[in-house]
């Protein structure tokens, strides 16, 4: 999938530099325009006969350079060079070059600056100088921009393109301040850009490319998190690709935590200091979420089971199972596939599974997921929207900034087209696989409905019912979580 990314990226590049070359045109359908003094922006002049193609042109052009550089994966699943993490800036710079060229096809000149020599005499529109100001910032950000990927990247190509595009921004100054020549200046300058964003997209296709299809997989290693150490990482059963995040506390009786969507390990830090004091509490982040590695494979009710049982201790020991929301999906196959492993199972809010057909398009799309989690775009968006969002719903501070990652919005929407594939897969084990006698407690905080109502009595369990609120029971109501383990 990322492959295909890059070649998207590239596309979009492409398109852009294309569109935004759609002036050569104009110096035939626009003769009024001086192409010897007038700026090529001037094609676009409110006042123009063809004001609008060559709006919308260099509005498109801008949108498709954003684009691309969001579609351009920052974090591959199997990395090409460690000089990714030193081209943000450029790739910044490039995005917001698209931005404001975005901006100029917005707001249009009132009329053609330099080629009218009656434009000017009276006041200026707002949009008027909102053009030239952006006129102005996409400039130095795409120099900005060529500059920093140029010294990334070390070639000497891209370095000519960025002297040569320099070279002529410095001619059309030169020829602003002295009336004449802006016009030819302007046109060399924005030619030069436009080959370079060609060259671009082409190194994304030749080399970055090739770099990620070739390189060796990665095993990425485990972090220490939330009150306790890292535990001795056990390898994800369902990928070749990398270790999920575990952290390990206490000792005694085995309780392994599966988080509910969208969580990390350090949402459960009261209920494991809690616990820690007799039980041996492992804790541990799934594919994408919190600090585990992206997964290239969508998530699946078979592949958490299979997560859950490399997890637990080695028999005849048995663990205690505490999950959260969609996770209680995944403890109860877990009970039903793995019985003799099973000593106690705490279901949290435990989600209704419905019995909705899955959508072919969701898993098509859920497949794109775990590479878009790696893009810029998706970087930007976390860093954005993520840290807010989640003191918004949790209350709490993010420590280790887990929710400045893009592969974590990701992985929750992945988790999310994942739900009715899960839910047909329990409903199957539910007809298939009895569930076995072991104890079990249901904590809900939802309101009365026929599911949630039938669950407890259809597993044997125990029901304590919490009054509804805001916040997720772990966070709010651990005491309540440590006595369900305790009990016996």
């Amino acid at each position: 999938m990322e492959r295909r990314l890059y070649v998207f990226a590239a596309c979009a590049l492409i398109v852009a530099a294309v569109l935004g070359s759609a002036w050569v045109t104009g110096q035939f359908t626009t003769p009024l325009v001086d192409r010897t003094n007038g700026y090529v922006s001037e094609l676009g002049a409110r006042d123009q006969p063809w004001t609008r193609l060559f709006r919308v042109c260099e509005a498109l052009s801008g949108l498709a350079c954003a684009f691309g550089v969001a579609l351009v994966p920052r974090a591959p699943m199997v990395p090409a060079a460690p000089r990714m993490a030193r081209e943000w800036p450029g790739w910044l710079a490039l995005a917001a070059f698209g931005l404001l060229t975005f901006a100029g096809g917005l707001f249009p000149l009132d009329c053609a600056a330099l080629s009218d020599t009656l434009c000017g005499r009276t006041a200026t529109s707002l949009a008027h100088r909102a053009h030239l100001l952006a006129g102005v910032l996409s400039t130095g950000a795409v120099l900005a921009a060529m500059a920093v990927l140029s010294a990334c990247w070390r070639s000497w190509s891209s370095w000519l393109f960025t002297l040569l595009t320099l070279a002529a921004t410095a001619l059309t100054g030169a020829g602003l301040a002295a009336g004449h020549g802006v016009g030819l200046a302007h046109r060399a300058q924005l030619t030069l850009i436009a080959v370079w964003l060609v060259y671009v997209a082409m190194r994304l296709l030749v080399v970055d490319g090739d770099e990620e299809e070739q390189a060796p997989l990665r095993v990425a290693p485990g972090r220490a998190g939330g009150v306790g150490g890292a535990r001795g990482q056990a390898p994800d059963p369902t990928i070749g690709y990398g270790r999920p995040h575990v952290v390990e506390e206490g000792t005694g009786p085995t309780v392994l935590i599966t988080t509910g969507p969208g969580a990390a390990w350090f949402h459960w830090d009261a209920v494991a200091v809690a616990l820690a004091a007799g039980h041996r509490v492992i804790r541990f982040d799934r594919p994408g979420l919190g600090l585990s590695p992206r997964s290239p494979a969508p998530p699946s009710l078979y592949a958490e089971v299979a997560r859950l049982a490399a997890l637990s201790p080695d028999h005849p020991e048995q663990v205690i199972v505490v999950a959260h929301g969609v996770a209680c999906w995944h403890a109860e196959a877990f009970a039903r596939l793995h019985p003799l492993c099973l000593a106690k199972l705490v279901l949290v809010e435990p989600a209704c599974p419905g019995g909705r057909r899955p959508l072919p398009a969701a898993r098509s799309a859920a497949r794109w997921l775990p590479a878009l989690g790696g893009t810029w775009g998706a970087a930007a968006l976390a860093r954005l929207t993520g840290p807010a969002a989640h003191r918004l719903l949790t209350g709490l501070p993010d420590p280790s900034g887990v929710y400045r990652m893009g592969k974590v919005p990701a992985a929750v929407a992945g988790e999310w087209l994942a739900r009715r594939d899960m839910a047909a897969d329990l409903l199957r084990l539910r007809a298939d696989k009895p569930f076995p006698p072991v104890p079990v407690t249901v904590i809900d905080a939802y309101e009365r409905d026929g599911c949630r109502e039938r669950l407890p009595g259809d597993l044997g369990a125990a029901l304590v019912r919490l009054p509804a609120a805001g916040r997720p029971v772990p966070l709010r109501d651990p005491d309540v979580i440590v006595e369900a383990v305790a009990a016996r």
